[in-house]
């Protein structure tokens, strides 16, 4: 197929890397079916990833051979699920080197444990007067709870602004770092402009300043190299669902010390040890005392897997394959006549985000959906950056190891036809 313009690059992509991904996207089934007669070109992971068989066997076989409670009985299966359940924790614990598996709480999601911060921790320590710092890339989930904590505690919200690039503005963010500051809220890598913070500098200053960090690595994990240690945050967060794993599980890592202080969220069955009616309960150490109820058995089961399937691989033939696809879709979009690339960071992955002047998003989202392209339209459930740029919608191709130049030609595709169309 000969695109219009000058499209040349995308076809000298790394010889084995492209040979590599071929054999990995087998592996995901999703990719054998057709989107309206179309190859499915799924550039739309920075919402959710797909899953490779070996999560979705894992999350069946335990429905099928080890379906039981955790923790609680002494009966074989029971046995077995407590020890899938608990593998899957130590898998998480190795794949971000926290320090000790109690550091790791599984959650639904990384929204569930950014609220379990607030509601927990930051409820704890806040005063009026005190300042929760967070910056205007934030996803709404990393907005809206401490607004809301904010509120009720008589603490101040303040926000770090990003520059014309997308890129956080570290003299603003110098400015508004303060003595006052008790927490710092901050996205490892935006989910609408791709943008990587710089993690390790941001919480340096903030330890200086006796504020705590936590960090919503829900783009992050699976697509770059995830050391909470040598970040040293405080709290780090991410959803299994955008790492390859199933929906509605997630993991809150946070340092031992604070997990040990922080009181219970949601109380329930399984987070205590003891009841008593006069002298009231006696809560278990964590992670299990943020626990309360049955847990995702089997969507850990999936987490632990995905995670294992990540770990088998070369990482970094599979981060360079990424970067150089990543590098390339980008400058095959500069390329489209009336394309406008929002946010153009120096350091970037994942997503790219744009627009085409004079078209709406969702009707270019609809007109690559005929072409089997599935991209993301509308505000990304960050509505401040939208505004930031003078947007209240954008287009977003997020890329994962599957992904292969042929998806971003088939985009491309979708891009040209849409100009014809609404020209």
């Amino acid at each position: 197929m000969k695109l219009p313009g000058d499209h040349e690059h995308l076809r000298k992509a790394d010889l084995s890397g492209a040979l590599v991904v071929a054999e990995l996207r087998k592996d995901f089934p999703i990719f054998e079916r057709e989107v309206h007669g179309r190859p499915l070109a799924y550039l739309d992971s920075a919402s959710t990833s797909q899953k490779p068989r070996q999560v979705i066997d894992a999350v069946g076989d335990f429905y099928r051979f080890d379906n039981a409670n955790v923790h609680r009985g002494l009966h074989s299966l029971s046995a077995r699920a407590t020890f899938v359940y608990e593998s899957a924790r130590n898998t998480v614990r190795n794949y971000i080197n926290a320090a000790d598996v109690r550091e790791v709480v599984f959650v639904r999601g990384a929204t569930e444990a950014i609220n379990l911060v607030a509601w927990s921790y930051g409820k704890s320590v806040l005063k009026p007067g005190d300042e929760v710092l967070v910056s205007i890339m934030e996803h709404h989930s990393n907005l809206l709870p401490w607004a809301a904590l904010c509120r009720q505690c008589g603490a101040l919200m303040r926000y770090v602004d990003v520059n014309d690039d997308g890129e956080l503005d570290l003299a603003d963010f110098e400015r508004k770092l303060t003595a006052r500051t008790k927490l710092l809220c901050i996205a490892h890598i935006s989910n609408t402009l791709g943008t990587v913070n710089p993690i390790v500098r941001i919480v340096r200053d903030a330890h200086q300043v006796g504020a705590k960090v936590l960090v919503d690595g829900a783009q992050a994990v699976g697509h770059i190299d995830v050391d909470v240690r040598d970040l040293d945050c405080d709290f780090y967060v991410f959803s299994g669902h955008k790492a390859y794993g199933p929906s509605g599980i997630g993991v809150l890592y946070a340092k031992a010390e604070l997990l040990e202080e922080m009181p219970p969220w949601h109380l329930g069955g399984e987070m205590v040890v003891s009841v008593d009616l006069d002298e009231g309960p006696v809560f278990a150490d964590a992670p299990y005392k943020f626990e309360a109820g049955t847990p995702n058995i089997a969507g850990a089961a999936g987490l632990g897997a995905a995670l294992s399937y990540l770990g088998a691989l070369d990482s970094r033939e599979i981060r360079a394959y990424e970067r150089g696809l990543f590098v390339r879709a980008g400058q095959a979009l500069r390329s489209v006549p009336g394309l406008r690339l929002i946010g153009e960071a120096e350091d970037k992955a994942v997503s790219h985000s744009f627009v085409l002047d004079g078209i709406h998003p969702h009707d270019v989202a609809t007109v690559a959906d005929h072409h089997g392209v599935a991209i993301r339209s509308g505000h990304h459930c960050a509505q401040p950056l939208m505004k930031r740029f003078g947007l209240s919608a954008s287009l977003r191709a997020s890329f994962a190891l599957y992904n292969s130049d042929r998806d971003v030609e088939q985009l491309l595709e979708s891009l040209y036809e849409a100009r014809k169309l609404f020209s």
